[in-house]
């Protein structure tokens, strides 16, 4: 799907972009430069999350259940293939963001150099557990991958469990689509119209299932046969939207039920085929496949470009803006390198020990 690769490319630069508006001593003399384009990067930038969680549910709903029934013969075994393909090269990056900060702590006096890790902490981040029990980052973008587990771990048990109500009700097959996107569309609207409105709640999938069940809903939407069953469910979709806003309005949900929309109505009209976009920018669709990385290690390396501007340079906008754009290619060559020897290697229960025992190596020979 070459234009959803290009959507992720683009979603993926708008989230660095925004964390290097933030992040480090650099933005405060770049943003002089363009000081409507940062603070729109730096407030608005974070909305681009919402595409991924749309997108990351459409994907989940067509490898879990394409055709409302759950395909996955063994259950735990996909969870940990799922937490294995997150985590291989969310490991490495950790590893690397705690090294680097530990190097550029004496040079780079900024908030932004995560503090000396504990093992509590690093065995937290290995598991995807730090947010839920209330440890510090040590990089950001840390909590999407929890959150991410999470809601794939959710929507599969919701899945799961239409298997189970099936079997008890003895559903006959043409029905049984209808009853798992039921319990779907009962966990957006209650995502939509309770969990997200606490903000306490979010570091837990259920604050976010609402745009990542979006993207679930989407994807069964597009499997309609009659057109007049696609229009009224690409309704009923947008008036839930609305009401979400008009109880409680909120740009986030405004931009994945956006995203959502146009999703199913590219997919309609057959866009989301590769020969639909023979001439699809090649860049950007290489730079949705390494999004992933690239939302993963763009950290690291803008603590390494900072400390080392602020200490061999002088500080002029000029002089921090080229390290912005500097930290931004450094971080795309450093994605590719850690999507063709990490992301791309397939999941295995060796490889995912061997780098979780590396990150708490990392913690032992710092503290001693």
């Amino acid at each position: 799907m070459p234009l959803l690769d290009a959507v992720k490319g683009i979603a993926c630069a708008v989230i660095v972009a925004h964390h290097l508006s933030r992040y480090g001593p650099m933005p405060e003399g770049a943003s002089t430069l363009a000081p409507a384009l940062f603070d729109w990067l730096a407030e608005d930038g974070r909305l681009a999350v919402q595409v991924f969680l749309v997108l990351a549910g459409f994907l989940a709903a067509g490898s879990l259940a394409p055709d409302g029934v759950l395909r996955v013969d063994r259950p735990l075994v996909r969870v940990f293939q799922r937490y294995g393909r997150l985590v291989m090269p969310y490991l490495v990056a950790l590893i690397l963001s705690v090294l680097v900060a530990a190097l550029v702590r004496p040079w780079l006096d900024d908030e932004a150099v995560p503090a000396p890790p504990g093992m509590a902490q690093l065995l937290a981040h290995g598991l995807l557990l730090q947010d839920l029990l209330g440890y510090d980052a040590l990089s950001t973008g840390v909590w999407y991958v929890a959150i991410d587990f999470q809601l794939f771990v959710l929507a599969l048990a919701a899945i799961a469990l239409s298997e189970l109500m099936q079997r008890r009700w003895s559903v006959r097959p043409e029905r049984s689509r209808w009853l798992v996107a039921g319990l779907v569309l009962a966990l957006v609207i209650a995502s939509l119209a309770v969990f997200n409105r606490h903000e306490e709640l979010d570091t837990t999938a259920l604050y976010f299932f609402g745009s990542y069940g979006l993207g679930m809903l989407v994807f069964w939407i597009g499997r309609a046969t009659r057109t007049s069953t696609w229009a009224f469910s690409i309704v009923l979709l947008a008036l839930l939207g609305a009401a979400a806003l008009a109880l409680d309005w909120r740009s986030r949900i405004a931009t994945a039920l956006v995203t959502a929309l146009c999703v199913a109505i590219v997919q309609h009209l057959d866009g989301l085929k590769p020969a639909a976009w023979p001439s699809m920018g090649e860049p950007l669709v290489r730079l949705g496949r390494i999004s992933y990385s690239l939302f993963l290690i763009h950290f690291p390396v803008l603590l390494l470009v900072s400390a080392v501007v602020s200490r061999l340079l002088p500080a002029t906008p000029w002089i921090d803006l080229l390290g912005l754009l500097v930290t931004f290619a450094l971080s795309i060559a450093a994605a590719l390198l850690l999507y063709r020897c990490v992301e791309s290697r397939p999941a295995t229960l060796r490889a995912v020990l061997s780098l979780f025992a590396g990150l708490l190596a990392c913690g032992l020979v710092l503290a001693s």
